[in-house]
């Protein structure tokens, strides 16, 4: 959820420099199930204009209209939202809807937050039923200090309180794409629009600026030697699909001491093991676990076809690794959609 805070955050401070006034809506505790986990937000402007949500649908109109009250009042409120009455859905909801005001001192120390990939956390103040308190509020803890998303919330007031809803944001998650052929174009444009960073590393001879690619982060085109691997990590991915193996055998001998999240090579099987005997000719004590860590093919078997079918059955792989879950049809799953 760390990409949707980071435009939430950036959306409201826009609105405040235009001079209107916005609020917040944060599901804070759910009984049952729902269409998203407690956490998510949406932005409300006086003006009408919202952004985000925090359902499929259903429930905006409802938080659009209780937020009138704390437009005019500027007193927190929370609202419980049962969807088994309303939708036939299994869930209750409880959202807080309070003030929101984004100073530029808050935008920059969020975007170091970001830029650095530092970790950070909220903590949501207030009670579960129907309810109206200037002690509701929530309070950002970054770099070491704290920040409230309303100007007039006091901690002090809310420790009586005796519910907290904690969030912690990990780092945007990132995808380093070796390659700048159309597949690594499609790979991009649906990588970002779910919210990732993308970042293409592509040879030096080829021909590419990065408005070729659609919503990547950075474009690159260094020498073998010169490939810059220090931000591959835990909360990153890479897919290696230059469409030539001598790249992909030095590309690869690049990433050797990298440990992202997921490592995946297109082409056939046949093409991994011709590309792992190459890099074991030139490395001989290259690592046996990495390369047993490396998924080639990449992607799910979804019968894809297109550049844009093999690069969602590759997202699909990605997410199910680094969410660590056996990939299998929802109506096939006991319980919970959300475990």
């Amino acid at each position: 959820m760390t990409h949707e805070f980071k435009t939430l955050l950036q959306v409201a401070h826009v609105w405040r420099v235009q001079g209107i006034t916005s609020v917040v809506a944060t599901v804070v505790a759910l009984e049952g199930s729902s269409y998203r986990r407690p956490g998510v937000r949406m932005l409300i402007a006086e003006t009408g204009e919202v952004f985000g949500a925090v359902s499929g649908g259903c429930v905006e109109k409802e938080i659009v209209l209780q937020a009138a009250s704390v437009f005019k009042t500027e007193t927190p409120k929370v609202i419980t939202y049962d969807g088994r009455f309303r939708l036939g859905c299994e869930g209750v909801l409880y959202i807080l809807i309070e003030p929101m005001v984004v100073t530029d001192g808050l935008l920059q120390v969020a975007q170091t937050c970001f830029e650095k990939r530092i970790h950070f956390q909220t903590r949501s103040f207030f009670k579960s039923e129907f309810s109206e308190s200037k002690a509701f509020g929530t309070v950002l803890e970054m770099a070491g200090k704290r920040y409230t998303l309303n100007p007039k919330f006091e901690l002090s007031s809310a420790l009586n309180l005796l519910e907290i809803f904690t969030q912690s944001f990990q780092p945007i998650f990132q995808l380093y794409i070796f390659g700048a052929e159309h597949d690594a174009v499609q790979l991009c444009e649906l990588a970002s629009n779910i919210g990732w960073e993308v970042h293409i590393i592509a040879a030096p001879d080829e021909e590419k600026s990065i408005d070729y690619f659609k919503g990547a982060k950075s474009l690159t085109t260094p020498l073998i030697q010169d490939i810059d691997t220090s931000g591959i990590g835990e909360h990153s991915a890479a897919v290696l699909m230059s469409h030539s193996l001598n790249k992909d055998v030095q590309y690869l001998m690049a990433l050797h001491k990298t440990k992202p999240a997921y490592l995946g090579v297109l082409g056939s099987s046949k093409r991994r093991e011709r590309l792992f005997s190459e890099v074991m000719n030139h490395v001989p004590d290259f690592s046996f676990q990495f390369l047993e860590s490396i998924h080639g093919p990449a992607g799910l078997h979804l019968g894809a076809e297109t550049p844009a079918e093999i690069a969602l059955s590759i997202i699909a792989e990605i997410l199910s690794v680094t969410r660590n879950v056996a990939v299998q049809p929802l109506r096939e799953k006991l319980g919970a959609i959300h475990d």
